[in-house]
């Protein structure tokens, strides 16, 4: 009967057969009608139960997100009515976008039977490894505040930026970047923290700008009548700032003309249309009263 202090294969296949067909047996009771009506009748409350849940989450998702768009247009329309400025209305309607779907996302995560309690012990123990990850997220939100708070700049000021060369006409205030429009109409995305940690400058921070234009002519032109003409040409400028001083010098004496200077005012909307007016004009003056701008030129001179 026994080999070794083993059973014998007659009696170990025997105990296996016994063993399956209890397993069977137990099968065939749990497929008998009133055993798998049991169990369905068990799953029932608890599926009835989720969607219940599921529905009023999705309920609640789709009422916040009107909410939500609600209290936006509210914050903008007051932030309007103060007279803010324009990048401290993006900065906030940004700011007020995320933490308003942070909380909806919460009461959706609630509603579906997960415990805010544990939502908000996870995101605090989170919160640390979070903020080594984030840590360049945070340095620009907190340069879009301080860009709010000590104004550099604004929105609709032309600004060139130092550290890459970036220049153009800011367009957006964002809680984590601004946005510069190009004049080829290209659009230039700089994070916040750059901007408030690098120099910059404000092209456009005043509402005046001076126009400084040069030209050289020959040495053997009349200085006084080049300057008067000059002069002639500043006054008669229809942008001129009346209030503001206009001015023609002598800038320097080169090594193959000399080189006048002028100065005028005008607003800052004006500053590019009143430096290629004049420019032009300088040009077409200077040639119909024989004043030479001298220009480099190459003499050969060919012995016999």
């Amino acid at each position: 009967m026994f080999l070794m202090g083993r059973p014998a294969p007659g009696l170990l296949a025997a105990g296996n057969a016994k063993e399956d067909l209890a397993e069977l047996e137990e099968l065939g009771k749990m497929a008998e009608p009133g055993v798998l009506k049991g169990y369905l009748e068990e799953l029932l409350p608890i599926v009835v139960d989720f969607a219940i849940r599921a529905a009023f989450a999705l309920a609640i998702y789709v009422v916040g997100g009107k909410i939500i768009k609600f209290l936006r247009k509210a914050l903008r329309r007051a932030l309007e009515r103060s007279d803010v400025d324009e990048g401290v209305r993006q900065f906030m309607d940004s700011f007020a976008k995320i933490v308003l779907y942070f909380v909806l996302a919460v009461a959706v995560i609630n509603q579906l039977g997960v415990e805010t309690s544990s939502v908000v012990a996870v995101i605090s123990s989170a919160g640390l490894a979070f903020g080594l990850a984030l840590q360049g997220s945070l340095a620009n939100i907190a340069g879009g505040m301080l860009i709010l708070w000590f104004k550099p700049f604004k929105v609709g000021d032309y600004i060139i930026e130092d550290t890459h060369g970036n220049a153009g006409t800011v367009s957006e205030i964002k809680i984590f970047y601004t946005k510069l429009a190009t004049v080829d109409n290209r659009i230039v995305v700089i994070p916040n923290g750059t901007l408030a940690n690098s120099s910059l400058v404000n092209v456009t921070g005043q509402d005046k700008r001076r126009v400084d234009l040069y030209v050289g002519i020959s040495y053997e032109a009349d200085v006084k009548k080049a300057k008067g003409l000059l002069m002639e040409m500043l006054l008669e400028e229809e942008a001129r700032l009346p209030d503001e001083e206009t001015s023609v010098f002598v800038d320097a004496l080169e090594e193959s003309s000399v080189r006048l200077g002028c100065r005028i005012w005008v607003g800052k909307e004006e500053y590019w249309d009143v430096k290629w007016r004049l420019t032009e004009k300088i040009k077409e003056v200077f040639d119909a009263n024989q004043i030479e701008i001298p220009y480099s030129q190459l003499a050969v001179s060919l012995k016999q």
